[in-house]
């Protein structure tokens, strides 16, 4: 199975061959105008809110941002021109750390390995002056993707909280430590944490240029915390996702993900902490 980060040197040469499927996963609320003014050419846009999340109407069950059907997802890949033999290289503006790592785990979870996720994200390609293009692409569809089920495990609210009443587990948060410490909370209703999980920001995943650390740097990171089962969580689902990038970079097995996460465990009644623990 391919690394699952590239550098902009290394996705020059596949740009040129045209042996790559580009896919641009901006997000915010500019995203796709961002896109259209410029992007990696031949990259076709994928939308974080629209495309890899399936909203429901109280972010209590799910959270906000839970994963589609795979079949919906499948679907998707099948207009983007995406087949199971297809090289995907995907890319947002937060160096791998929102969209990107979701994306790459949703293909990854269908068993698809030829995916990987440009290391520095969008700033590195501009850079390294990779080939841009501005307006919408659009490339020719295949059938849908074959997708049953995710292959990847994945963990309910119920599942979390059975995982802590057992000594040597670990549920891993991803958000940034003031989150976590419920200082603020920027998006969802109620600050803090889940009872009895750690925190590992996500943003100590990279260096101080934005790169992530070195395999072994992140195997050091993050081996020790995966003697027992895991889970990774974040605010919804999303960001969890750079940490488990992060790991499979590192060579590591991947824990399961919690994809409701903060946004729909503070919302649905069950124990809350703040502070350091």
């Amino acid at each position: 199975m391919m690394q699952p980060l590239l550098s902009a040197a290394e996705l020059g040469p596949l740009m040129t061959s045209g042996q790559v499927s580009l896919l641009d996963v901006r997000s915010g609320p500019d995203a796709r105008h961002q896109y259209e003014a410029g992007h990696l050419a031949g990259a076709q846009f994928v939308d974080l809110e629209t495309d890899l999340a399936e909203k429901t109407a109280n972010p209590a069950h799910g959270g906000r941002h839970p994963l589609p059907a795979p079949a919906q997802f499948g679907q998707l890949l099948g207009r983007l021109g995406i087949t199971p033999a297809t090289h995907v290289v995907v890319y947002d503006d937060k160096q791998g750390a929102n969209a990107a790592a979701r994306l790459w785990w949703m293909l990854r979870a269908l068993g698809h390995e030829a995916v990987q996720v440009l290391n520095g994200g969008w700033q590195a390609a501009q850079a390294a002056k990779l080939p841009t293009a501005a307006g919408p692409e659009h490339a020719l569809g295949a059938a849908p993707y074959p997708a049953a089920a995710w292959q990847l495990p994945l963990a309910t609210a119920d599942e979390v909280q059975r995982l802590l009443q057992t000594p040597g587990n670990v549920v891993i948060d991803a958000r940034e430590a003031r989150r976590y410490r419920g200082e603020v909370e920027p998006i969802d209703l109620v600050a803090g944490h889940i009872p009895g999980a750690v925190n590992v920001p996500f943003a100590e995943n990279l260096d101080s240029n934005g790169y992530f650390l070195s395999a072994e740097q992140l195997r050091q990171k993050y081996q020790p915390l995966l003697a027992a089962e895991a889970v990774v969580h974040c605010g919804s689902g999303v960001t969890a996702c750079h940490t488990l990038l992060a790991m499979a970079q590192a060579g590591l097995p991947l824990p399961k993900l919690y994809v409701g996460s903060w946004s729909e465990w503070s919302r649905s009644g069950r124990p809350l902490a703040t502070g350091e623990v």
